[in-house]
């Protein structure tokens, strides 16, 4: 419930700061390695967001793969399953560089 209220800040912020008077649509990425579930997100959204700009918005999710970079020869992949072995050179020496994400890419506002 916390990260969902500091995404309607977030969002009711910038649509003030940008004189809209409603938020239709807000846009999301979310890394497969995030906690974040889609579902609920959408539920406390429209709970907390009743009364305020956003209410009614819709939340679409991206999401972005993990991406993994090995620290013995800097290959990048994208893991599948549990095997983080370099395709490479056969280190297991991964490392995340992308799939954690949460954030606002774009509002659509009124």
């Amino acid at each position: 419930m916390s990260v969902t209220q500091s995404l309607l800040d977030i969002v009711c912020r910038h649509a003030e700061s940008a004189s809209a008077q409603r938020i239709l649509r807000i846009n999301l990425v979310v890394g497969e390695l995030s906690s974040i579930v889609d579902d609920s997100v959408q539920f406390y959204f429209d709970y907390l967001s009743q009364d305020t700009v956003a209410s009614g918005a819709e939340l679409r999710f991206s999401r972005l793969p993990v991406r993994v970079r090995c620290q013995a020869c800097g290959c990048e992949w994208g893991p599948s399953n549990a095997d983080w072995t370099c395709p490479q050179c056969g280190a297991a020496q991964a490392r995340v560089i992308a799939g954690r994400e949460f954030y606002v890419d774009s509002i659509e506002v009124e």
